[in-house]
């Protein structure tokens, strides 16, 4: 039995605001920790304690009265979001992309034309986003051809490649460029970056309340390390994807067919901007039985997508999904015996079978989700989906893993937190393992194993008397609505 759970409200209170306490020093203690080329597996460690501390934190909110829930999760999201505003990004440079692009567009260029390393965009350079010289030195510069005998470099990553962000991500840069103050650098993204988290603890909190489920799950989200220091301080788009898709399943989980199609139209600009929240849309046609319900969602969603790529389409000369199908070659997912994807397949099956394996496993999940899921937690079928995603993709980013973070949030199955653990210890320790997939294997593998133990134990018959295993209550995918 834990022992969190024998503590008095009052104990409880307590000691879930001292380990909060303790988890926003930490936090704050990691993002100003070097960078995660200097000392990987030191800064992996600072990780891995704020996953404890955010562990206890949700142990003793178990026990907190109801009453006091919802100000103290929303006080702590406070506290552990403003913690990535504590220094610049630390072990990501997409944050820089993303203010190139907001300031090639607030020049009348189309940020889908030019790469960053143009000569043609010389006179958008400035010294913060393109040093030069002795500034030059560090790991995460890549240089630039220059004319004139001095060394030049970028903080941006690929530069000699065009963009890859979708056009509600475009869209989102051009805002922040022109509400920026002069000389502003990384704060003002990083600034919307919290101010879009807390909005999606906020989103989280509303939906659980209205549909009368247990407020305290909104804290998986809140207080999680991943959180502060993925969507904040590296300032990730994907935590705009996040609260578009969470506000759309909130609208989805509805029988008004005028709040499906709003939720569609949301999961489309989900879509548009990080593309990856696809994979919620056979959660949200969870038990649809009839054509109209199906179409009430995905004609909006795609409806928005196409609309919004229209503009960048009429004003640019290039290609509008940049360098998305370099991307995928790159980073390996067209060829499974390159890299460290389908790590877990490929322990099993020969290297040519991991990819059609994976789309056979993934039809199948998602067509049992769109059969026997529950219409009204259309959460709980795009958690399955998404989080089985991750297990055979085995994605070496962690901040892919926000999504799935608010979806946990949504249902309550807290098991699949070992998933953006897993993404996080690949992609810090990355530098110190050589990258090897031996480290992917393993890190996916325990949260895999995780998963698979807890869905067994969630099936037993709850003895009289017995404590519940999970640090949350949660709820399997049910078609039986709520």
């Amino acid at each position: 039995m834990n022992p969190l759970t024998a503590l008095t409200p009052r104990t409880a209170l307590v000691t879930g605001v001292l380990a909060l306490t303790a988890l926003t020093t930490v936090l704050a203690l990691t993002v100003v920790y070097g960078d995660y080329f200097g000392d990987p597996a030191g800064l992996f460690g600072w990780y891995a304690l704020c996953w404890a501390l955010f562990a206890v934190a949700l142990l003793a909110l178990r026990r907190v009265p109801p009453g006091r829930v919802a100000w103290l999760i929303a006080a702590g999201a406070v506290a552990v979001t403003l913690t990535g505003l504590s220094g610049p990004p630390r072990t990501s440079t997409d944050s820089y992309r993303y203010a190139w692009d907001g300031r090639v567009q607030s020049a009348g260029i189309s940020p889908y034309d030019r790469t960053p390393q143009d000569p043609a965009l010389a006179p958008l350079r400035d010294s913060w986003l393109f040093p030069a010289g002795a500034a030059c030195g560090g790991p995460d510069l890549a240089a630039i051809p220059a004319t004139d005998g001095t060394r030049h470099c970028t903080r941006i990553n690929r530069p000699a490649v065009h963009t890859i962000y979708p056009p509600v991500a475009e869209a989102y840069f051009l805002a922040v460029d022109r509400l920026s103050p002069a000389g502003s650098r990384h704060k003002p993204l990083q600034t919307g970056a919290a101010l879009i988290s807390l909005g999606v603890t906020g989103a989280l909190l509303l939906i659980l309340r209205r549909r009368g489920d247990d407020g305290r799950r909104a804290a998986y989200w809140a207080w999680c390390p991943a959180v502060p220091l993925e969507a904040v301080n590296n300032a990730h788009i994907d935590v705009l994807g996040v609260l578009l898709a969470v506000a759309g399943l909130g609208l989805v989980a509805s029988r008004a067919l005028t709040r499906r199609a709003a939720g569609g139209v949301l999961i489309g600009a989900a879509i548009a901007t990080k593309l990856m929240p696809a994979v919620v849309l056979p959660g949200a046609l969870s038990g649809v039985r009839r054509v109209r319900d199906a179409a009430a969602v995905l004609l909006p969603a795609a409806a928005f997508v196409v609309l919004a790529y229209l503009p960048y389409v009429f004003l640019s000369r290039g290609s509008v999904f940049g360098y998305l199908s370099g991307y995928v070659e790159e980073e390996g997912y067209d060829d499974a015996s390159a890299g460290s994807r389908y790590a877990l397949l490929r322990l099993v099956l020969p290297d040519s079978w991991a990819f059609p394996v994976l789309v056979v496993v993934l039809a199948v999940v998602a067509l049992y989700v769109m059969w026997r899921g529950d219409p009204r937690r259309p959460w709980s079928g795009a958690l399955l989906v998404t989080g089985w995603a991750f297990l055979l993709l085995t994605p070496g980013y962690s901040w892919y893993a926000l999504l799935l973070i608010a979806l946990v949030s949504l249902d309550g199955r807290w098991e699949w937190l070992g998933i953006p653990l897993a993404g996080a210890a690949v992609y810090v320790l990355g530098p110190a393992f050589g990258y090897a997939p031996a480290l992917t294997g393993i890190a996916y593998g325990a949260a895999a194993v995780l998963v698979v133990v807890m869905s067994r134990v969630r099936r037993r018959p709850a003895s009289p008397g017995a404590g519940g295993s999970a640090p949350l209550p949660s709820h399997r995918v049910s078609r039986t609505p709520r």
